[in-house]
């Protein structure tokens, strides 16, 4: 994990964090710039400058002092951990989508849900018998059998 500022090179990263006084912090959560969001850098930071973003179908230019709050973690780099199955994660847990496991029809409707690689996914609730869970997933609920779900194999966050 970096500060945005600190991004190396031009692509994907995921929020997951944002640093500073309660202001800034509430300012950027309004814009939605909040954890286990997307943003795609267009242009590093360079001497003084701030530095071009893509943020929900938004190019935006933000200050230095504004990508030095955001701390990233590209999308691409793994975290080392092994992977575990999507019903296993607890309630407000989050992860990010890495594999799928599975025959080829529930692939594809999984795929169809949005359930695709690097999608960030919390699990919102869980019935009181264990079965289905309710998901968050690209702004949206999405309700799934555990044994659909444990073919999601994810990196928890």
């Amino acid at each position: 994990m970096e500060a945005l500022s600190e991004a190396k090179h031009r692509g994907e990263y995921i929020i997951m964090n944002v640093l500073g006084d309660k202001a800034i912090v509430r300012r950027l959560s309004e814009m939605g710039m909040i954890s286990g969001k997307k943003v795609t850098v267009i242009s590093l930071s360079t001497d003084s400058s701030g530095m071009m973003i893509y943020f929900q179908g938004q190019r935006l230019a933000i200050s230095l002092d504004i990508a030095e709050r955001i701390v990233v973690r590209d999308i691409k780099e793994k975290a080392g951990d092994k992977l575990h199955s999507l019903s296993d994660l607890k309630i407000g847990k989050s992860g990010i989508v890495r594999k799928m496991v599975g025959d080829r029809a529930l692939r594809r409707r999984l795929l169809d849900m949005g359930l695709t690689n690097n999608t960030m996914i919390k699990v919102n609730q869980i019935a009181p018998l264990g079965d289905p869970i309710e998901l968050m997933v690209r702004g949206y609920k999405l309700s799934l059998r555990k044994r659909d779900a444990s073919c999601v194999l994810i990196e928890e966050m």
